[in-house]
């Protein structure tokens, strides 16, 4: 073969390799998701090279509320949390982080101990309420742990507010449950019907800082937890891609079990997981039995059955790709820049992991 042949041949490989890398991320896309996630501008983290970096840390847990005054009432004053910030938001970043158009948002945190909460109140446009008949065992489940340090003390403080139950009665693992023997919880709903757990630990389990002499009831907040189809799959997504490292299992099940959940024949397997630096945790409940949970309906971040959790990171240059390859469903139009730091980050994007349940993916600045 000629010199020149040779070089033609070279050149028209090339050719048709760059035209497959410019069409690849479009091909990436799930099923039925191009059109709502195109972008309005050329959208360059297709074409890096950079990779983000594992989750430092959980930030606020966020909940969508229909009355903010109540929801901050309840929480300040039935669960002792305090409130940190309290702001009105709107504006084409907001719109594109939130997948919402023209919204205005009401945005309060709230702290317990070192652990927060983001309550969001969609004042335009309203979501829908929460489903009726939500089980323990629904995939839209989620809940956030408080760590007590009275349990009969504090199942009395709710009892003494009207707080609507979710378990028949505070349950304390049996000594049969290794891992779990002596953990006394409870789970209760708050005025939108978000599902609540109080919990408290025996000596020698949990994180440490639960074991300090307190004189406060409510302390913070150890975990939120989700209910998942499949312990591998999620595992894909939160140990895989975002490199959280799994703090310990256990099996959860019996008469104890089924009062607690509310769920009859209820076999959990549970899974702890931790961000690289540490502290408040995601905790995977998969029901090995009943199998009957429904799939998690695909919700809007304004309807009051919406969660976001906020991951937070040094750098999310080239997530995108990353998180499309395989086959994660981005809600917002991109990764978002914000015109401000007022919801204390300035890019960031919501993403649905296996159940469906929102991540928010945050850059946070080293030094905040």
């Amino acid at each position: 073969m000629s010199l020149n042949k040779t070089k033609r041949s070279f050149f028209a490989f090339l050719l048709v390799l760059t035209a497959l890398v410019s069409v690849a991320p479009a091909q990436l896309l799930p099923t039925g998701t191009r059109s709502a996630l195109r972008p309005r501008t050329p959208f360059p983290y297709y074409f890096t090279n950079a990779t983000f970096r594992s989750v430092q840390r959980l930030g606020a847990v966020g909940m969508t509320v229909s009355n903010m005054d109540a929801a901050v009432d309840f929480y300040s004053r039935v669960l002792t949390f305090e409130k940190v910030t309290d702001q009105e938001l709107t504006g084409r970043g907001y719109d594109d982080l939130q997948g919402i158009n023209g919204l205005r948002m009401r945005v309060v945190t709230m702290r317990l101990s070192t652990e927060m909460i983001e309550l969001t109140q969609y004042l335009t446009p309203m979501g829908q309420p929460f489903p009726a008949d939500a089980k323990s065992n629904d995939r839209s489940f989620q809940h956030i742990a408080i760590i007590v340090s009275d349990m009969d003390k504090a199942y009395a403080q709710l009892q003494a507010n009207n707080v609507v139950a979710a378990s028949v009665a505070p349950q304390q693992l049996p000594a049969s449950n290794k891992q779990a023997a002596g953990i006394k919880a409870y789970y209760f709903r708050d005025p939108d019907n978000h599902y609540l757990e109080i919990l408290q630990f025996p000596a020698g389990k949990g994180d440490a800082r639960w074991q300090h002499a307190s004189n406060r009831l409510f302390l913070g907040i150890d975990h939120t937890a989700i209910v998942v189809r499949n312990t591998a799959e999620s595992l894909r997504f939160y140990r895989d891609v975002l490199n959280f490292k799994v703090a310990g299992t256990s099996h959860n099940y019996g008469v104890e079990q089924e009062r607690l959940n509310n769920v009859p024949g209820a076999h959990l397997r549970i899974t702890s997981l931790r961000p690289q630096e540490g502290g408040l945790g995601i905790e995977f409940l998969e029901y090995i039995t009943p199998k009957d949970g429904r799939p998690a309906a695909i919700a809007a971040a304004n309807d009051l059955v919406h969660w976001q959790t906020r991951l937070e990171l040094p750098n999310l240059e080239g997530i995108v790709p990353q998180l499309l390859r395989r086959g994660y469903r981005i809600i917002s139009k991109g990764l978002v820049p914000l015109p401000d730091e007022k919801l204390g980050f300035r890019r960031g994007l919501l993403v649905r992991d296996p159940d469906n349940h929102v991540m928010q993916l945050v850059e946070i600045r080293r030094g905040r």
